[in-house]
């Protein structure tokens, strides 16, 4: 009965049963997880307050701050993981996101965060000597800046790709940067009300996506380099910018825009959505469950590490106690920037699912012909190398959204351009926000190796660090920019590893707190190693057998370090007196 239902169950069904279950979650953690467990209490001076100084250290409003942290550890990543994940099947991918964004993305998060906030702003690399061990920190920063470095190789990248497919998207990510620098200039300059300004900036970001399609750019080869090669440069530069500016003059207000750009593509997908249902043939194309689509991985353990962002990320703890802990004004505002953001992400992941396995169902144009319903996603997800590239993953949601918008009377090509500008926002974000984590590890990094010196501290130093290693893998395969891919094979392990690691720590911050509190993080810490380091080992043994000792390398040296830091998280925690 239960299979029945599932296999016939409407898309829109689906989507309101995860929106209520994140209301029921998010008040779970308001109510409990908040107050109880991590004993939130707005008494405590906040790092924002401590050590405000206008530039990375700013109390910042919970709404302002929430768009911030959203955009930053979202950008693609709950978009291409969910839109490759669903060749396993709808419902493993549903379930997972649901369960690992509510039950254990969201404690990571904010646990990654209040722990922060409890010391001075540091980041999850620093605080883990006093939870862990020095040695432990030393090792977790190695993983950080790797993590870090391939993102901001990779990230330029994408938006280069985004850019190269959807030419309309070109010309308003570029022009949302001087709406965002007037709209910081008007809430914290000349103190206009933060509703009306954050509107007008809205508007004015949509009148330059019709723009942008009636302007499509397309760049060319420049000296022998081509475009995507061209766009990392340009965005590298641009992250360089970004990263040691003011966080008042452009991070803040352009991801406060971008918060409002999700919630009106969200509004608009669900239109979409509820439209498409009084079509026959508005249904999941895809199968609930396949569990050997043709040369895939196998299910178990790789789908907890192909959705990453989206459910659980360890890249998000990266965010919570690098930037926003700077910013958060007072404590209780953690469970709505941290819990708040990941169930938030949780539902974006699911809006994806659904464009990737019901929305391209409406339609797919392959070489002049139009496909549609199990057509359509067969041919899209025909094998697991079909459905892995960059370009199919975005296409998956891009034209399955588009799909759905179309039937609310939005022209189709225009739904396009919305949700490319959308998906390359976001990944903008991730950029220059990875750069500034980075510029914030490298600072870290240089005191934990006792390396004085102003220069040490100093931004534009650290920051020019942080790019010129990126370029440097970004350029590693030629001019075209893709060095990083060679190492992506790796970035979803990574990820997962840091977020077993970060969860570990957290365990033993509740366990210091006394009673049964730390089992909120325990049981998902338990589970993330189990998961990541299973998916460590088998990928060791695909590497080794296609003989790619680069891989191989850098997944044993990943190996070890997890292994080191869960067996003395483990001795520290039975070492830990409440």
């Amino acid at each position: 009965m239960v299979t029945k239902l599932l296999f016939k169950m409407k898309p829109l069904l689906l989507l309101v049963l995860v929106f209520f279950g994140y209301i029921i979650m998010y008040r779970l953690y308001k109510k409990i997880v908040g107050p109880l467990i991590f004993q939130l209490d707005d008494k405590n001076i906040t790092p924002a307050h401590k050590f405000k100084d206008g530039k990375d250290f700013v109390p910042t409003l919970k709404g302002i701050i929430f768009g911030h942290h959203f955009t930053s550890i979202a950008g693609t990543g709950p978009i291409v993981g969910p839109a490759i994940a669903v060749i396993w099947g709808w419902v493993p991918a549903v379930i997972w996101v649901f369960v690992g964004s509510a039950v254990m993305g969201a404690v990571h998060d904010l646990g990654s965060l209040v722990i922060s906030l409890r010391n001075d702003g540091k980041s999850i690399s620093d605080y883990t000597s006093k939870y862990i061990s020095n040695k432990s920190k030393l090792l977790f920063f190695l993983i950080v800046f790797i993590e870090l470095w391939m993102v901001i190789a990779i990230f330029g990248l994408i938006i280069a790709v985004i850019f190269k497919l959807f030419p309309a998207s070109v010309f308003p990510v570029w022009l949302e940067i001087p709406i965002a620098i007037g709209l910081g200039y008007a809430i914290y300059k000349k103190g206009v009300n933060v509703a009306i300004s954050s509107i007008i900036a809205l508007v004015l970001m949509y009148v330059t996506i019709v723009l942008g399609y009636y302007f499509p750019i397309e760049l060319p080869s420049v000296l022998g380099i081509p475009p995507t090669g061209v766009w990392t440069i340009i965005l590298l530069i641009y992250a360089f910018i970004a990263s040691v500016l003011p966080v008042t003059t452009l991070l803040q207000p352009r991801d406060f825009i971008n918060s409002h750009e999700l919630i009106v593509a969200l509004l608009l997908i669900f239109a979409g959505i509820v439209a498409s249902s009084f079509l026959p043939e508005f249904q999941f194309a895809g199968d609930a469950f396949n569990p050997h689509p043709e040369g895939s991985p196998p299910l178990f353990p790789f789908l907890f590490i192909t959705i990453a962002c989206g459910a659980i990320s360890g890249f998000h703890a990266l965010v919570s106690s690098g930037t926003s802990s700077k910013q958060v004004d007072k404590e209780t505002d953690a469970v709505f920037v941290g819990a708040g953001s990941m169930m938030m992400e949780g539902l974006l992941a699911t809006f994806v699912i659904i464009a990737a396995v019901a929305g391209i169902g409406l339609g797919l144009n392959v070489d002049g012909n139009l496909l549609t319903g199990t057509a359509a996603f067969t041919h899209h997800y025909s094998s697991w190398q079909a459905a892995g590239g960059l370009s199919s993953k975005l296409g998956a949601f891009i034209y399955g959204s588009a799909n759905m918008i179309s039937n609310i009377g939005i022209p189709k090509a225009i739904a396009v351009v919305i949700m490319g500008v959308f998906v390359a926002s976001f990944a903008g974000t991730t950029l220059d926000t990875a750069t500034r984590i980075q510029r914030y590890i490298i600072t870290e990094l240089f005191a934990s190796a006792r390396i004085k010196g102003k220069w040490a501290k100093n931004a534009y130093v650290t920051t020019f660090l942080a790019i010129f290693t990126a370029a440097l893998l970004a350029f590693a395969s030629g001019a075209d920019g893709k060095g990083a891919l060679r190492l992506w094979p790796l970035f979803g392990a990574i990820n997962q590893t840091l977020a077993a690691l970060a969860l570990i720590v957290i365990t033993n911050y509740l366990r210091i707190k006394g009673g049964l509190k730390w089992l909120w993080s325990g049981i998902p810490a338990v589970f993330m190693v189990v998961m990541t380091l299973w998916a460590l080992i088998l990928n060791q043994f695909k590497f080794m057998d296609k003989s790619s000792y680069l891989l191989s390398f850098v997944n044993i040296v990943i190996i070890l370090i997890m292994i080191w830091i869960v067996v003395e998280g483990t001795i520290k925690f039975f070492k830990v007196k409440a």
